[in-house]
């Protein structure tokens, strides 16, 4: 059955027109994170599924260390209750590593079904305002703006078109953003032009309860490739590839049987008797949008990019995506967003995409490849032993290696703007910035302990001041005019965090709301250039 407009106080039986400032069409993971970080932030916004319920099913099982931050930053992960698992274990390409010695609060990977990370992000969108509209399938979109320029006028938008089992639906918003998976509706109606590769290998995957079976980590067999893992709950997760087999065009899911015969090919072991929760096929082509924006419309999630699902990256990827575009949206709506500030969401994701499908695709033919990628395989497996080349993957794979250009408005920030007197060996000012700042432990200047992420909580930026002696009030003055989008805190943190730890010089950061650094006190660039270049123009001089 369609449910109404639902949270934010909306009321009413049955279909009517909608108006909103946002309207994200997809009810997944990252739509869902984008809604909450939008509702949170005073945007009126409106999430469309085609679902008309939530899915029980966990496609995407494993969040990574950094997608662990964004939700810690959100103050999320008590919701989770016990059921976030750490697994302290990677692989890349099947070739298991320890992922542990990260740096990060949350290294490695942590388990937990995708329908509970949903109802977390769903309860926390619908108590910040937000509207959720399920069973609603998009057909249409309107008045897209395609030429990239913000139409200033009252009455720009998108209008959105859908069908309902109680007839035709309007969404009139200022920005739609399509959330909407791989085979996206919004790609295709807006037209969004594509890069994209075929399929090549396809394996088959399941959920099943009623067997028993060894647990198995990325086996390389005579006749094919297996995996398999019981969760806590007793549900068992099989995949499976018998070399050889072909790409199917499906029209769903495979049967039972299918599965069941193909891990017999590979294992020589039984299903019969399973109970299948979720059955499901996927294979190796991909596609990403050659841009994320075109106009009033964005993409982010699989919507952006898709890939074969390695390692929970797909998932882990797309709520990223979601926490970079979720506060520059808002400052568009809202508007005191710089120019290109929203544009710089495609600048800074489209590469972090390209680089996830490109590791993808090696995993992918590393895999699969067959004899001759055996000596590879090999190869890299000692060099995983190696703790740098360890850690180098393990931050890929768990996305602590993202680091943005924040080249913006000429200025920039990396390159040029570090003053040689503070250039160390390792040049921590330059390596701070474009990176995520580090969840310290601080102390206030009224004595109250707190966190980075604690501080981030609210949407706004952070000023931070960890200068040790007398408080000087420059940078207070500095900043006094963005007060509303940046909190200025005066604070300590302990002798060995890093990146203030001495010797570096490093004493005061700019972090935008999503937490990555763009100014410290030892580039060449005016800290009030550098809050009108990220934060707009200042309420008063």
């Amino acid at each position: 059955m369609t449910t109404p407009p639902s949270g934010g106080g909306a009321t009413g039986s049955g279909p009517a027109d909608v108006e909103a400032a946002v309207l994200v069409v997809g009810a997944g993971p990252v739509g869902l994170l984008l809604a909450g970080d939008l509702a949170e932030r005073g945007v009126d916004v409106v999430v469309a599924d085609r679902l008309s319920a939530p899915m029980t099913e966990s496609r995407a099982s494993q969040l990574g260390a950094r997608t662990m931050e964004v939700l810690a930053q959100r103050g999320l992960l008590a919701d989770f209750g016990d059921e976030l698992v750490p697994e302290p274990r990677g692989h890349f390409a099947g070739l298991s590593f320890d992922a542990s010695a990260v740096r990060s609060p949350y290294p490695g990977h942590w388990k937990v079904p995708q329908f509970r990370t949903e109802a977390v992000l769903a309860r926390r969108a619908l108590a910040a305002g937000a509207r959720l509209l399920r069973g609603y399938e998009l057909y249409e979109l309107c008045d897209v703006h395609t030429d990239g320029a913000d139409d200033a006028a009252a009455d720009a938008g998108v209008v959105a078109r859908f069908r309902t089992e109680d007839g035709p639906l309007t969404v009139r918003a200022g920005y739609v953003v399509g959330c909407d998976g791989a085979h996206s509706t919004v790609r295709s109606l807006a037209g969004f032009p594509v890069e994209s590769g075929p399929a090549r290998r396809e394996l088959l995957r399941a959920d099943l309860t009623g067997i028993e079976v060894p647990d198995r980590r990325f086996q390389l067999l005579e006749r094919g490739f297996a995996a398999s893992a019981r969760r806590p709950d007793g549900v068992t997760r099989v995949m499976v590839r018998v070399d050889g087999a072909p790409p199917v065009r499906r029209q769903g899911p495979p049967a039972l049987r299918e599965i069941a015969a193909a891990w017999r090919t590979v294992t020589g072991e039984d299903l019969t008797g399973a109970t299948p929760i979720w059955r499901d096929a996927f294979d190796d082509s991909w596609v990403q949008a050659a841009a994320y924006r075109r106009g009033r419309v964005l993409l982010a999630g699989d919507a952006a990019h898709a890939h074969m699902p390695v390692g929970g990256q797909s998932l882990n990827l797309g709520l990223q995506d979601a926490a970079n575009l979720g506060w520059k949206l808002a400052a568009q709506v809202r508007g005191w967003a710089p120019p290109g500030l929203l544009d710089s969401y495609h600048d800074e994701r489209h590469p972090v995409g390209r680089r996830v499908l490109d590791n993808v695709q090696a995993q992918g033919m590393l895999m699969f490849g067959g004899a001759q990628t055996a000596p590879v395989r090999q190869v890299l497996a000692e060099v995983l032993s190696d703790p740098g080349p360890r850690d180098r993957i393990a931050a890929w794979v768990t996305g602590l290696d993202v680091r943005y250009d924040v080249r913006y408005h000429g200025h920039d920030y990396i390159r040029d703007n570090i003053r040689d007197d503070v250039r160390g060996a390792d040049d921590i000012p330059a390596l701070l910035l474009g990176s995520r700042v580090p969840d310290l432990a601080l102390t206030c200047s009224n004595g109250e302990g707190t966190t980075v992420h604690a501080l981030l909580r609210d949407g706004r930026g952070l000023l931070l001041d960890l200068a040790p002696g007398p408080a000087s009030t420059d940078a207070d003055a500095d900043a006094d005019g963005w007060a509303d989008r940046v909190r200025t805190v005066r604070a300590t943190a302990g002798p060995d965090d890093a990146p203030f730890a001495s010797g570096t010089s490093v004493t005061s950061v700019l972090v935008r709301p999503d937490g990555h650094v763009v100014w410290t006190d030892r580039t060449t660039t005016p800290l009030r250039t550098a809050l009108t270049d990220w934060f707009g123009t200042a309420d008063r001089p």
